[in-house]
């Protein structure tokens, strides 16, 4: 690796200690699931974290257009500064799974703008943003659920998630999940849904994980919940 990074680097210089740690091994791991960069997650968080919060260079790192950069920036910008415009145009601009969960899950959930970004992408048309759409509307069943028009969104579910592309299709499948482990009344009619529509039904599941086909996955978290 070269020279350790510091709270004054530059992007210039986090940039080359992300490419120092490209790794042919971990590319070809990555691109299975769409991320085109070979860099192991553990070690670039090791860069991150003596840059401590700093928003200039996370918005520098994230103008790089640089995978592992912006995965930087979401871990060192500052939630509450950035704009709903940039948001909204920095994750039109995430197209890279781990980019867009991590900016979604990292910056987006903790912004004061989640709310209204939230509604917009919901109805976009695009299918990997109106995903992060369904993301923040998941957030809201589980923790927030006041206003949230549930018997709504399943409507929305049944009529759509069986033809969504893939991304938008696991976003709604995982909303539908959390309807019927959070909201008891609604258990029935989410697992019905789910059984109607069969999504992710033979989905391979390694042993000891949890399937992501809704009805398994909402009869083990709830569960664990009541265990």
């Amino acid at each position: 690796m070269s020279t350790p990074v510091t709270i004054d680097s530059t992007a210039a210089e986090v940039v080359a200690a992300l490419e120092a740690l490209e790794d042919p091994k971990v590319r070809a791991v990555n691109e299975k699931h769409g991320d085109d960069h070979g860099v192991n997650l553990t070690r670039l968080r090791e860069v991150a974290k003596p840059l401590k919060k700093n928003q200039d260079l996370a918005l520098e790192l994230w103008a790089t257009g640089y995978t592992p950069a912006r995965l930087v920036a979401t871990l060192i910008g500052k939630p509450r500064v950035f704009t709903q415009a940039q948001l909204d145009s920095m994750l039109r601009e995430a197209y890279v799974p781990k980019v867009h969960g991590w900016l979604v899950n990292y910056i987006v959930k903790k912004s004061p703008h989640a709310e209204a970004l939230r509604l917009i992408w919901l109805m976009d048309d695009d299918p990997v943003v109106a995903s992060a759409g369904w993301d923040l509307t998941t957030e809201r069943v589980m923790k927030q659920p006041e206003g949230v028009d549930l018997p709504g969104l399943l409507n929305v579910i049944e009529l759509g998630m069986g033809s969504a592309p893939d991304r938008l299709q696991w976003a709604m499948n995982w909303c539908l999940t959390q309807i019927g482990v959070c909201h008891e009344e609604y258990r029935e009619r989410a697992v019905s849904i789910a059984e109607r529509l069969e999504v992710l039904k033979d989905y391979p599941t390694p042993p000891g994980c949890t399937s992501p086909y809704a009805p398994l996955a909402i009869a083990e978290l709830v569960s664990r919940r009541e265990g």
